[in-house]
């Protein structure tokens, strides 16, 4: 996978609600209700660190230093809903954006695709040095209830290590438990 990423707009909701761990763990009151929240985050992050994929929508930047040879743009994080826009800088620094016309956005393929169009180029005009191109693109299941069980699963298993483990977890990098890694392994994307 060439280029960088970076997060622009994590998701609004989380795949597991506070119920479905709550329940989990057998926790019955709510005074612990904003930290599980956060807990569901942290295993959350960590499982789509874990898969390489988005769980629910959001939205990425994907940074390429060249337009690419093959007219082909992989997309990271699947899965891929929608490209947002495609934009270049020259070398005055003048930024445009590509013509979503002459593109093509595959959601079908996994990672997704963006694919020049037939009888497209790239534009031919000098790129600036850092970062000269930036495709935003959307990414994840639709919502909560397309997020395979296994990946579901993996999640309420990690936010109840987090929850039996809470000193660990504050003060280690996060470490996903074996019976998860394993869980995932059937969800990690292969590039």
């Amino acid at each position: 996978m060439n280029g960088s990423w970076t997060l622009v707009t994590a998701p609004a909701v989380e795949p597991v609600t506070l119920a479905d761990v709550k329940l989990h763990l057998r926790i019955t009151g709510s005074a612990e209700d904003s930290t599980l929240a956060l807990y569901v985050q942290m295993a959350r992050e960590a499982v789509e660190q874990e898969c390489w994929r988005a769980l629910l929508p959001q939205t990425w930047d994907l940074f390429l230093s060249a337009w690419p040879l093959d007219g082909i743009v992989h997309i990271p994080r699947p899965p891929l809903q929608s490209v947002t826009h495609l934009r270049y800088t020259d070398a005055d620094g003048v930024q445009a954006t590509y013509p979503a016309g002459n593109y093509l956005v595959d959601t079908a393929s996994e990672p997704g695709r963006l694919v020049l169009a037939p009888r497209c180029t790239w534009p031919s005009v000098t790129l600036t040095t850092a970062n000269p191109i930036v495709l935003r693109f959307v990414a994840g299941y639709v919502n909560a209830a397309s997020v395979p069980a296994v990946i579901r699963a993996a999640i309420l298993l990690g936010v109840g290590d987090i929850y039996a483990n809470r000193e660990a977890a504050a003060s280690d990098k996060l470490e996903l438990t074996e019976t998860v890694k394993n869980l995932l392994s059937l969800a990690r994307v292969r590039y």
